[in-house]
């Protein structure tokens, strides 16, 4: 079976009914920079892969995820998921082009910077609440923000009781003024609660995933659809497991192709 069939066929295992909820502690996030561990080549036919460290990968094994973590998660979404939509006109925007948004004042100068949304429908932004700007691995906790522009919504899925409600909207507000239209601020207190102290950034990526491949790719345009995640818990545990999965994979499949001799003789101008 080809990989991206195999990957597929995972997709919702770690969303399912939610049998219990309790109470959850606070913690630590951290942000990494890349360096050393990397993805290549990628079985991507067009551009490769981010590059993850060997403390990304770590991180992903059991404790808080980096930006880089969640900027993987995106762009494996976008190659393997998206390209198969091309009528879909959805972002997935990097984690610090969020952070960006959020503590750049200069309107134009972030427009200018992030992606061209004049025909964008929706677009999913990882809030960190990190407020230091010279802080490169601060903040402490990771939640999901769905802005539908077409509906003129932000929804805001918080795995630790709306921690991160204030980054969440003052995203909005800024996301609204590059925009140039307002955005309803909308919290979904039913969104799946985390039980440790360092699932907040897992939790944002399956929950990134569930909605757009299970939501907002499931049904065709004009057509409405709840975005609630109200009775879905996470297995963060079999999510973790599941995401280093994925990358082994793709290590694999990118070190067989580095091996392989091309079948194509090389060819002279």
């Amino acid at each position: 079976m080809p990989f991206r069939d195999r990957i597929a066929r995972r997709f919702n295992d770690s969303v399912s009914t939610r049998k219990n909820s309790k109470k959850y502690a606070r913690f630590r996030g951290r942000r990494r920079s890349c360096n050393d561990w990397q993805l290549s080549p990628s079985p991507s036919p067009n551009q490769p892969y981010l590059s993850l460290t060997y403390d990304d990968v770590r991180s992903l094994k059991n404790d808080w995820l980096t930006d880089n973590n969640i900027a993987f998660w995106e762009e494996f979404l976008e190659h393997e998921v998206l390209t198969k939509y091309p009528q879909a006109h959805i972002v997935l925007l990097r984690p610090s082009m969020t952070f960006l948004l959020m503590k750049n004042k200069d309107t134009e100068g972030v427009r200018a910077a992030l992606p061209d949304f004049r025909t964008i429908t929706h677009i999913f932004l990882p809030i960190n609440d990190n407020r230091n700007v010279s802080l490169a691995e601060g903040g402490s906790h990771w939640s999901l923000l769905l802005v539908s522009i077409i509906d003129g919504v932000a929804f805001h899925y918080d795995s630790l009781e709306g921690a991160n409600n204030d980054e969440a909207w003052e995203a909005s507000k800024r996301l609204a003024s590059v925009l140039g239209k307002p955005l309803r601020f909308h919290y979904l207190p039913e969104c799946p609660q985390q039980e440790n102290g360092s699932d907040c950034g897992v939790f944002v990526c399956i929950i990134m995933r569930h909605l757009l491949v299970k939501r907002l790719l499931a049904v065709n345009a004009g057509e409405k659809i709840s975005m609630s995640m109200a009775h879905k818990a996470i297995d963060s545990y079999g999510a973790r497991k599941e995401m280093l999965k994925i990358i082994e994979s793709l290590r694999k499949e990118g070190e067989r192709r580095r091996l392989t001799p091309s079948s194509t003789p090389p060819r002279i101008e």
